[in-house]
């Protein structure tokens, strides 16, 4: 058992209470936190299934953490620099990391801390990484303006493409679809064909560097996320992937850069709802379909939010740049809350 520690922590939130009005309150409680699971700042936080989680930072380390019990499964390590990205291959024990290094490495819980495959291609710091629905192929992308289309078994470049100024941010496999959606520095989203990796689709520029994307497990919709600063971009944007593929709604509440954002399971609420967290130190609820804020949550002293997880049916796990990964629950006493229950 991971060691437990109950500190005071104070923190603030807001709720849309059903007549229309915001509230804001104080919350100061005793909030469980286990012995951390890294030294430094944490970039990446991914669900490998509803116990575990993965999570790399600065400290160069891949952790399997047990956020449940608070125990520390295992250590990886191997890239020479800070982790940037993880991907989970769904039911599987295994997942990508990629890191600053320039490189990707696949890893195997059930296996040695060595890793498993390593894919060395990239000419600067690993940005995006999607895994294909049935897990064979592995598609990179990087500040270089290059993404790579690899083979998982083989561990070779199958395709490559690159675009000027296609400084790449995120990138996520679209569920049942041979199509991966990336987001870039040039402010746009991107659609490629992972068969012969062409552009498919390009979306509407956006204002603002576009830091993030998510896809909706029915591979209809998908978010992307926006920076800035003062309020000023800051946002989220719901986009269609199916015929028309244009913007639904737009999500304005942040103050700046929104660093992740995820798809609530159905079960949660009544509506669809959707969750982003934020340099700001803030995690928003919000309705998927007006794009009316629910709830929101300041985690006082963590810094900024770099990312955001989705760990069971009520849980979520948000990693930060001062106070470690933090474990959120979603609770109905008094409409739609989220709290933080632990941090580790």
């Amino acid at each position: 058992m991971g060691k437990l520690q109950s500190k005071l922590k104070h923190s603030t939130y807001k709720y849309s209470r059903p007549d229309g009005i915001v509230e804001e309150r104080t919350q100061t409680r005793a909030c469980p936190e286990y012995s951390p699971a890294h030294v430094d700042s944490v970039s990446v936080v991914a669900a490998l299934n509803s116990d575990l989680c993965v999570s790399g930072g600065k400290d160069k380390t891949v952790v399997a953490y047990n956020w449940k019990s608070g125990n520390v499964v295992k250590r990886f390590r191997g890239h020479e620099r800070e982790i940037t990205k993880i991907v989970c291959i769904p039911r599987s024990s295994r997942f990508f990391s990629a890191s600053r290094d320039r490189t990707v490495t696949m890893w195997d819980l059930r296996g040695p801390s060595q890793p498993r495959q390593q894919f060395s291609g990239h000419a600067m710091v690993v940005t995006g990484l999607a895994v294909s629905p049935d897990s064979s192929q592995l598609c990179t992308g990087s500040r270089d303006n290059t993404l790579l289309l690899w083979d998982v078994g083989t561990g070779r470049c199958a395709e490559r493409a690159s675009i000027s100024r296609n400084l790449v941010t995120h990138l996520r496999w679209v569920p049942h679809e041979p199509y991966v959606l990336q987001t870039s520095e040039d402010k746009t989203i991107r659609l490629w064909d992972s068969r012969g990796l062409q552009v498919a689709h390009i979306f509407p520029t956006k204002q603002h560097i576009q830091t993030y994307c998510e896809v909706s497990e029915d591979g209809h919709k998908c978010i992307s996320c926006s920076s800035g600063f003062g309020g000023e971009g800051c946002e989220a944007t719901l986009w269609d992937l199916r015929q028309t593929r244009n913007r639904i709604c737009e999500y304005k509440g942040h103050f700046q850069t929104v660093a992740s954002c995820v798809f609530l399971p159905r079960a949660l609420a009544s509506m669809p709802i959707i969750a982003t967290s934020s340099h700001d130190c803030k995690v928003k609820i919000w309705n998927q379909d007006t794009g009316a804020c629910l709830f929101t949550l300041s985690l006082d002293g963590s810094g900024p939010l770099t990312s955001l997880a989705v760990g069971d049916t009520v849980s979520l796990l948000c990693a930060s740049f001062s106070r470690g990964i933090h474990l959120l629950r979603v609770e109905h006493s008094r409409g739609l809350e989220l709290r933080e229950v632990a941090a580790f």
